[in-house]
């Protein structure tokens, strides 16, 4: 395993995850006082394992047909239009 990779990944994610939708509608589910935080906690990690294995077989199929630079690039152009979406929207 390559710790550098390994540290790097899970410091965007973590980061990214921080206060956004999915965190909160964990939050949420969590604050139920009937609800058992155990099954809260697992549901949603599996569900983030669930997203993020997509997320590497999606990257794998198409790294195989389109560049790994040209994929970061249409990534970033991606977030950019989902922010100017949003701003837009506000």
């Amino acid at each position: 395993m390559e710790l550098k990779i390994f540290f790097t990944v899970f410091t965007v994610v973590f980061l990214a995850e921080l206060g956004d939708k999915t965190q909160l509608a964990t939050m949420l589910f969590a604050a139920d006082k009937e609800v058992d935080k155990l099954t809260v906690f697992l549901a949603a990690s599996l569900a983030l394992i669930v997203t993020s294995a997509l997320g590497v077989i999606a990257g794998t199929v198409l790294s195989e047909y389109i560049n790994a630079t040209h994929l970061a690039y249409i990534a970033g152009v991606g977030f950019m239009a989902i922010g100017a979406y949003t701003l837009y929207q506000a």
